[in-house]
């Protein structure tokens, strides 16, 4: 099995146990049997241009692919979510083409821009411009079919509820490019990203659900260079406005998640850390002053392999009250 294979059952299964038994959001009875299938990357090499790949979906289910996608239920389906990821370097659009659900009977159809698991969100509040509620999109609330929804960064999130057996949707699901990618949830446990924030006043964060070993290899940081900052500020980052965090954690929000360490100095050099944690985050704060830059490698870490060679891998995995 390839190590994408691998990674692509692990994010599957990690999403649906943290779904399991939050009945404020949804609950899983059944995880899909082709749960590798849904991010196979063979799929997209075997599609052309002109083509538009089609397949039915289920009550939980995944997409990493474009194409057009329907849910017809054969059963009261009560608690539904489809997970929709692309690239970091990707936004998710979402086109409605038919919707057939009794949403005055207490039918759902909502998008979450985002992913959210028991209450915790990727991008986490502090790290998106759209208030919780605002990030949400009632597609009953839509008077016309045609409509199209945009995610703030590569990840998206739908819950759907449909009662009566033989209604559905039909949705049509494109990536576009991002051409200064904030927030991101990687699709492999290993891989290298550079993250740029040009002069904006915002947090972005990288995160990887699996445990790695992270390498910045090249750090920008505007302030670097401004003559009043002369030494290190005396407690941690926090007071330069423009910083780099590494976080580690068990859920899917970062603010959650345990500070492991942080940079405030422009380097070109490298510097390694290793993150046992289920959930690994590189969070870069900017004030919107200068433009800032991280260039970072990540591959996954054998915790075993770890432990067997006497190396202490610090694991601070608990949510942050």
């Amino acid at each position: 099995m390839a190590c994408v294979s691998r990674f692509q059952w692990h994010l599957l299964l990690t999403l649906l146990w943290g779904l399991k038994g939050e009945s404020r959001y949804i609950q899983v009875k059944n995880s899909p049997a082709d749960a590798m299938f849904l991010l196979n990357s063979d799929v997209k090499r075997e599609l052309s241009e002109e083509q538009m790949y089609r397949r039915s979906l289920r009550c939980i289910d995944m997409l990493s692919i474009d194409g057009q996608f329907t849910f017809k239920a054969d059963r009261p389906q009560l608690h539904c979510a489809l997970f929709i990821i692309g690239d970091p370097e990707e936004f998710v659009t979402i086109e409605y083409n038919f919707v057939n659900i009794d949403c005055l009977g207490g039918d759902i159809l909502k998008v979450f821009d985002g992913w959210i698991i028991k209450g915790e969100k990727f991008p986490s509040s502090l790290d998106h411009p759209l208030s919780t509620g605002e990030r949400y999109t009632d597609i009953c609330d839509l008077n016309n079919m045609g409509s199209i929804t945009r995610s703030s960064q590569n990840v998206a999130m739908i819950f759907f509820r449909v009662q009566e057996p033989g209604n559905g949707f039909t949705l049509t699901i494109r990536k576009t490019p991002n051409l200064f990618p904030c927030n991101a949830i990687s699709q492999s446990p290993s891989g290298q990203f550079t993250m740029i924030i040009p002069h904006q006043h915002r947090n972005c964060s990288f995160s990887i659900i699996y445990p790695v070993v992270i390498k910045i290899s090249d750090l920008t940081l505007g302030h670097f260079n401004e003559l009043q900052l002369k030494k290190p500020p005396p407690r941690g980052c926090g007071g330069t406005g423009d910083f780099v965090e590494l976080l580690g954690g068990a859920g899917l929000d970062p603010s959650k998640m345990f500070p492991l360490a942080d940079l405030c100095h422009s380097f070109h050099g490298s510097a390694q850390m290793k993150i046992g944690c289920d959930n690994s985050v590189l969070r870069m704060v900017s004030s919107g002053k200068f433009i800032n830059r991280v260039t970072f490698e990540y591959s996954q870490l054998d915790r075993q392999k770890e432990k067997q060679e006497g190396n202490s891998v610090e694991e601070v995995c608990s949510p942050i009250d």
